[in-house]
């Protein structure tokens, strides 16, 4: 295995991993990160002055989760700077790039870049939903001012976030309803001993809920359903993208929403990150 890294952009979770590589005695080279301060003068880790100083000596490169949120820049929270991806791609074409949530069109674009997406990895994905599910719990008790328990919670989506999400809320005795178009997942709802309700079957009832929760990764609640939901709710979404609640038709109805992205890395960057060595160092252990 490659003793030598290049992290390229990223938020805290990489900031966390590249002092665990680090500490396993690996070289890493970093860029698009100067505002975090604390990988200065870190043993084994380098500051870059520039992306090609970085990628210079280096087979293996991480970068964000989500790559990148506009499909030309990657993702760098944590600088000033813009890393355009196709300055990127031009100087990796011989490298391993692992980053998360990659678009289609750059794995069509950049076919003679090998270009992991971590997100795809079930062990990860599965894992990356605890810190989810806590961090939504935070932003639940930051942005209202009644008790998790007994309050009334719909969880639009039943994949992988819904089902820990609900599982961690139902622990704090909330009355959770699950709402999906997919049938399969309207069962395991069921069997999970949870209120659900049919997608297209939920405009009498919402105006019922304390806090909504979306993870639904396109838009699922917007014109006349949105007019219906109490000004009181909480709407939450944690879908990718664009979301699935019409941002500014929550904002006409004066309704309180957050997106809330990125949690695992805001809410538990350093499990995170141990995660996401151990997947990395499987991975690349696969490919030799």
């Amino acid at each position: 295995m490659s003793k030598k890294f290049a992290i390229i952009g990223g938020d805290l979770r990489l900031t966390k991993l590249a002092q665990i590589l680090a500490k396993e005695e690996k070289q890493i080279y970093i860029f698009g990160m100067e505002k975090e301060q604390e990988l200065e003068n870190v043993p084994n880790i380098k500051v870059s002055k520039n992306l090609e100083q970085a990628l210079e000596n280096v087979d293996i490169v991480i970068s964000a989760i989500p790559f990148s949120r506009d499909g030309v820049l990657v993702n760098t929270p944590l600088s000033e700077n813009t890393i355009k991806i196709n300055d990127l791609m031009n100087l990796i074409k011989n490298k391993i790039l692992i980053a998360g949530t990659i678009s289609n069109e750059i794995h069509r674009k950049y076919r003679d870049v090998k270009i992991i997406d971590i997100m795809k990895n079930e062990k990860l994905a599965i894992l990356n939903t605890i810190a989810t599910a806590e961090g939504t719990i935070k932003e639940i008790i930051a942005n209202t001012q009644i008790n998790i328990h007994g309050s009334k919670i719909m969880i639009l989506g039943f994949g992988r976030v819904g089902k820990t999400l609900a599982k961690k809320l139902d622990g704090l005795s909330a009355k959770i309803t699950i709402v999906s178009k997919e049938y399969e997942e309207l069962a395991w709802a069921e069997a999970y001993g949870y209120q659900n309700i049919q997608l297209n079957k939920i405009e009498n009832s919402i105006k019922n809920y304390d806090i909504i929760v979306n993870t639904i990764p396109h838009i699922v609640l917007q014109g006349e359903i949105l007019e219906k939901v109490n000004t009181n709710t909480l709407l939450l979404d944690l879908a990718s993208g664009d979301g699935g609640i019409d941002k500014k038709e929550a904002q006409k109805n004066n309704l309180k929403l957050i997106t809330a992205l990125g949690l695992p890395g805001k809410t538990a960057p350093v499990t995170t990150a141990r995660i996401l060595k151990e997947t990395i160092y499987e991975i690349l252990e696969e490919k030799k």
